[in-house]
């Protein structure tokens, strides 16, 4: 089987998985599981048997017209790099450990057979987004991807937050889409073509007439996609939604289309100097922002969701300095440590029973129930917070030494501005996310009170998933910069001395300060007694439900919503803790600058059709009936009224002839 076929098959088995489940979701309820998981996990093998045949070297390409369209023809094409192979793998390895997972998560929730099916139509989504080479065909995927996440946020429809979540992401996400639309309308207008390929060939020849025009419309798509600055502001609300959700718009979908979209269009943003600068600016702006926002967090899956950002702001710095080997190479390892935090999270949070970090906090031994999390979430976090040898200390320091080679005149691909802003924000947030993780873990795991509750082992497909994603969490960075450099264009990964000294050196400064705030305000704090109370389901209840009263409801009632006296964020960050923790309150902003002037004009709308446009309908069928209803008093039934009327007519109409003949 070729290359090209086995790379059509990896996209179409979980799109045909996810109709099969759909249509059999109720008549045969046991294939539903299989049909989640196992299309995937081919999806996956061929997945890796495509990176294998590819190897890094020349790209796979083919094409086939789908239909005749004038001048810019739409192809159904392919086109595999090794950035596409790789992603490709990253998608689904992650796809298969959230569907493996959610068969234990998930088991007893109602409408698990249309969950899966979203599942797997979103990963098929995104795997069409990764191998086309196609723009138009690569435009569906994304905007499939959209209405799944719609779907599958607002999964807890019973629930206003997640009803409200979903449609923020939707909204958010399409507001981004309208000019990234029109930019692609336009980049295939310069260039004569929507075939990647042809695109990039036409930009190497100087083919775009309007490149900063086009960047920047594309931009604003990717912001909205990829939870970039200002359009962030979807993706912590819109963890209303299950936590295998979350680990998958967050690891390998979704957020990570935009900066894999940049990646591959790169000379295209590149042509423009004014829009590497924003591309530049807008990653420094949401690197710090939610590095300050996740550390002032209550809920742990906002505090992971704020850490996908940061995390995604150092994919798009190091697209703004013209390295998109190092943009590619931490979206990997990104996504395995990312991914199991979300995991080992929705076990955190079944066995305590509630999303808040305060109630945590009053909770001993949490860490005892749930030893695979614990051992697992510690590795997720030492890869966060990039201290080697795990994952993300490579990565990271890949991000940081391609903006050290920019702004000190080592290349020239990007401006220096845009070097300089990736570097000192990336610096920041390096010390940033090394606070927010070791806060995370102490408030999590080293709570003292009374015992966390006792609801048992977790289902094994759960716990088994946690280490699967723990194995590349530690070994994907060396086994990167050892093995897959002819994946990278050839690039070496290697960190440099400055940027590894003064990156690992700020995150082991922002965990210990951490720790020594946390000791301190441990010390002194007035421990709020945890009480009887537990929203927790007893008994047999079910993960679904665990999730959805932990997800929106305080497990502990006031007492975890309520501030907590022992958290170092607020010594940390001092004045800044409160608009930190409301997201420095762009949501308020928003408000006044989009929503209410909607509202308003709405309102505007409804008082014209109301007031003006009903006026002239009702005027419009009152005439007749007042016309009916003279006609009908008219209608007596005497026949000597009739006549007398007939009599009366012809005298009127005979002096009316008379005048007129005399007249003429």
């Amino acid at each position: 089987m070729t290359t090209t076929t086995l790379a059509a098959l990896v996209p179409v088995l979980p799109f045909l998985g996810a109709n099969a489940g759909l249509l059999l979701g109720r008549t045969a309820p046991g294939f539903v599981r299989p049909l989640a998981v196992l299309p995937t996990l081919t999806s996956l093998v061929l997945a890796v048997l495509v990176a294998v045949r590819q190897g890094g070297d020349a790209a796979v390409d083919a094409a086939t017209e789908l239909t005749p369209t004038g001048s810019v023809p739409i192809e159904l094409a392919l086109h595999i790099d090794g950035f596409a192979a790789l992603v490709a793998v990253l998608v689904g390895v992650v796809a298969s450990c959230v569907q493996i997972y959610s068969v234990g998560y998930l088991r007893d929730d109602p409408r698990y057979p249309s969950y899966a099916a979203l599942v797997s139509l979103f990963t098929s989504a995104m795997l069409l987004v990764v191998y086309s080479g196609d723009l138009i065909v690569l435009l569906v995927g994304w905007e499939v991807m959209g209405i799944c996440s719609y779907f599958l946020v607002g999964h807890y429809w019973e629930t206003p937050e997640a009803r409200a979540a979903s449609i923020k992401a939707f909204l958010v996400t399409k507001l981004g889409d309208v000019p990234f639309l029109i930019g692609l309308f336009a980049l295939a207008g310069d260039t004569g073509s929507f075939e990647i390929t042809k695109i990039l060939d036409a930009v190497a020849h100087d083919g775009l007439d309007h490149p900063t025009l086009i960047a920047l419309l594309l931009l604003a798509g990717v912001a909205g996609k990829s939870a970039q600055f200002p359009l962030h502001t979807w993706l912590p609300d819109a963890m209303a939604g299950p936590t295998p959700v979350s680990a998958l718009i967050h690891a390998a979908t979704m957020v990570a289309a935009g900066v894999y979209f940049i990646a591959r269009l790169l000379p295209v943003f590149a042509a423009s100097a004014a829009a590497m600068v924003v591309l530049a600016a807008m990653a420094a702006i949401t690197m710090a922002g939610s590095g300050l926002a996740a550390l002032a967090q209550d809920d742990i899956k906002r505090v992971l969701a704020y850490s996908t950002i940061g995390q995604l702001g150092y994919m798009t710095g190091a697209l703004a300095v013209a390295d998109r080997g190092a943009a590619v190479f931490h979206l990997l390892s990104h996504g395995a440590f990312k991914a199991l935090l979300f995991l080992a999270a929705g076990v955190i949070i079944h066995a305590a029973g509630t999303n808040s970090l305060a109630a945590m906090s009053r909770m001993g031994h949490l860490r005892d129930r749930v030893p695979d999390a614990y051992w697992t979430m510690t590795v997720a976090l030492l890869a966060l917070a990039a201290i080697p040898p795990f994952s993300g200390f490579f990565s990271k320091e890949s991000v940081l030494g391609a903006a050290e080679h920019v702004s000190t005149g080592h290349t020239e691909h990007a401006p220096a501005a845009a070097g300089w802003l990736v570097l000192l924000a990336g610096l920041l947030t390096a010390l940033l996310t090394a606070a927010y993780a070791a806060r995370l873990w102490l408030l999590a795991f080293r709570g003292r009170g009374a015992d966390a509750p006792d609801h048992g082992r977790q289902p094994l497909t759960m716990t088994v998933v946690l280490w699967v994603l723990a194995v590349p969490s530690l070994a994907m960075g060396g086994l990167a910069y050892r093995l897959l450099p002819d994946w990278f264009d050839g690039r070496d990964l290697a960190p440099t001395l400055t940027t590894s000294v003064l990156g690992t050196g700020l995150a082991l400064i922002g965990g210990i300060v951490t720790y020594a705030a946390w000791r301190h305000t441990t010390a002194h704090a007035a421990r709020v007694p945890l009480g009887a109370v537990a929203a927790h389901p007893e008994g047999g209840a079910s993960l679904v439900e665990a999730e959805a009263v932990a997800g929106h409801e305080p497990a502990y009632g006031d007492i975890a919503g309520a501030a907590d006296p022992a958290d170092p964020s607020r010594l940390l960050l001092g004045p800044l803790h409160h608009p930190a923790a409301a997201g420095f309150h762009l949501d308020a902003v928003y408000r006044v600058l989009f929503v209410r002037p909607v509202q308003a004009a709405a309102s505007l709308v409804q008082f014209l059709d109301r007031e003006v446009v009903d006026t002239y309908v009702r005027a419009a069928g009152t005439l007749p009936r007042w016309l009916g209803t003279a006609v009908r008093r008219a209608q007596t039934g005497n026949v000597q009224t009739y006549v007398s009327a007939l009599l009366a007519g012809t005298v009127v109409l005979a002096v009316a002839a008379v005048l007129v003949a005399s007249g003429a």
